[in-house]
């Protein structure tokens, strides 16, 4: 499928450090115009940090990740998010504010949201036409 992807963390993550859904990540993601609130670089430096906290024999292969998801390699186009309206879908859908940020803008874009994330999924299959 072609067009714009609003892509979170979790699947972000999945690709660049080589998790069991990296494959799946990279064909939802494939030809899209990747989309992300702001927020995700932060997530994916958190993500990060527990890898390396976790496996720090693994250090170059994760920082090597972040330096591709967020340098040259991905084109992710960054989006403000209406901090009202994801207050409200936060609430709404009993989300973090941090998912309802994703929800929101995949909603305001009429895109696809990739996530690997169950609880967020689940909303965006209810809350995305």
């Amino acid at each position: 499928m072609n067009g714009i992807a609003v892509v979170d963390a979790s699947a972000l993550a999945a690709l660049v450090f080589f998790e069991p859904n990296a494959g799946v990540a990279r064909d939802r993601l494939a030809n899209r115009q990747l989309v992300a609130p702001r927020l995700l670089a932060y997530e994916l430096m958190n993500a990060a940090l527990k890898k390396l906290r976790k496996y720090p024999d693994q250090s170059a292969l994760i920082r090597s990740g972040v330096s591709k998801a967020l340098g040259d390699d991905f084109t992710i186009f960054w989006s403000d998010v209406e901090p009202d309206e994801v207050l409200d879908l936060a609430a709404e859908t009993h989300l973090t504010a941090y998912d309802a940020a994703y929800l929101w803008l995949a909603r305001h874009l009429g895109a696809e949201l990739v996530t690997f994330d169950a609880t967020l999924e689940a909303a965006a299959r209810k809350y995305l036409l």
